[in-house]
């Protein structure tokens, strides 16, 4: 299909897909440029972005280069630092994106020039960064379908410090072509070709639910095996609300990464439960099943804490950072649980007093003892 289709995209999706991005970026700049300037470790950070389309959507929204070059020239860290690198094989949409970001106020304001091309991801792409130290990077990958997404592409700048990807998982095409030969080839280096022969095996008798479930869970997978220990899926349904047409899947080696983008999620899903974030956004909001994981109501916190930290004393920090991977709560949902069991004497606190309607990052919690022991 081609490349440009991409780009009818209902406004409100690519919206929420484009600000969430840009919002990351945002956040991962000054984090790292914190670093260097801290520790000496450099004087450049980089966007990549192989599927750049060209600038806007057709209704005339920006995509995400020109929000991401937008919040470079605003910042003047990001104006001494910014190195950019956008790539669309369709020459069209190459040379229709390069007059929009020179038609951008104050664009020449940037120390780097950004750089266009128009090359085929593949093979020769993966193999110049695995070559390649790179800086500091903030890797997009935006593909139409799953054409040149791979396990190797993403790995290839993972595995750089301070490097995070997130990447547009096309479910719909990569579920039907789980069962296609034609594809096969495609759907193996996004996998890995063991772990794609496996959940084809798997796939066969689930419902739908089910599949999309273990789907995404072979993906997390297999990006863990690479050294990205902390991956979060934001789904995405279809103007019905009941059927998932993709996930922006989010993956970083570092925790305080993971919690950043956790809570950006958190704020652009189009749902909550209980003050629990859906991490999906579905133009008709309607009741469905969530992820595996993305299914626990705020009311399962107090008793998941109680089992799993029975006897220990551990601040609220630690509480947070050992619980909340893989899991749909944020910060702010485990501080108004621990509140309530302070209330109702579940745990005790120290300090004991607490002032009303708050409970700080390094208030100590002892949790009791199971039942029993």
């Amino acid at each position: 299909m081609p490349n440009d289709k991409f780009f009818d995209e209902s406004t409100a999706q690519s919206r929420i897909k484009a600000t969430i991005v840009r919002d990351y970026f945002w956040a991962w700049v000054k984090v790292i440029v914190s670093t260097q300037k801290k520790w000496k470790r450099g004087d450049r950070i980089a966007y990549i972005d192989l599927f750049a389309g060209p600038g806007r959507y057709n209704d005339g929204t920006k995509s995400t280069p020109l929000l991401v070059l937008e919040s470079a020239i605003a910042d003047t860290d990001m104006c001494e630092r910014l190195v950019t690198l956008f790539n669309d094989a369709d020459k069209k949409n190459s040379e229709a994106l390069a007059k929009e970001i020179d038609a951008i106020p104050g664009i020449k304001s940037l120390k780097y020039k950004p750089q266009i091309q128009a090359e085929e991801v593949g093979d020769n792409i993966v193999k110049m960064f695995e070559k390649s130290k790179l800086v500091p990077t903030f890797f997009f990958v935006d593909p139409w379908g799953y054409k040149g997404l791979s396990l190797g592409l993403i790995n290839s700048v993972l595995r750089n410090w301070g490097c995070d990807c997130v990447f547009f998982f096309n479910y719909n095409r990569i579920n039907m072509g789980l069962g296609n030969e034609a594809v096969q080839e495609h759907i193996d280096v996004l996998f890995g070709p063991e772990r794609a022969a496996r959940l084809r095996t798997k796939l066969e008798g689930l419902v739908p639910w089910e599949r999309e479930t273990a789907i995404v869970e072979a993906l997390a997978e297999a990006l863990k095996e690479l050294g990205a220990d902390y991956v979060l899926p934001f789904c995405f349904k279809d103007e019905n609300g009941t059927r998932t047409s993709h996930h922006l899947v989010f993956a970083t080696k570092h925790p305080l990464g993971y919690r950043i983008m956790k809570e950006i999620m958190a704020k652009y899903s189009s749902e909550e439960h209980q003050g629990v974030a859906s991490f999906e956004y579905r133009p008709a909001s309607q009741n469905y099943p969530m992820l595996f994981e993305f299914n626990r109501p705020l009311n399962d916190l107090e008793e998941m804490l109680l089992r799993e930290f029975a006897g220990q004393t551990l601040t609220t920090e630690q509480i947070y950072d050992l619980h909340n991977v893989g899991r749909p709560y944020i910060m702010k949902n485990y501080k108004v649980v621990l509140r309530k069991m302070k209330d109702n004497n579940v745990i005790r606190t120290e300090p004991t007093k607490l002032r009303a309607g708050t409970f700080g990052d390094t208030v100590k919690v002892t949790f009791p003892m199971k039942e029993g022991n």
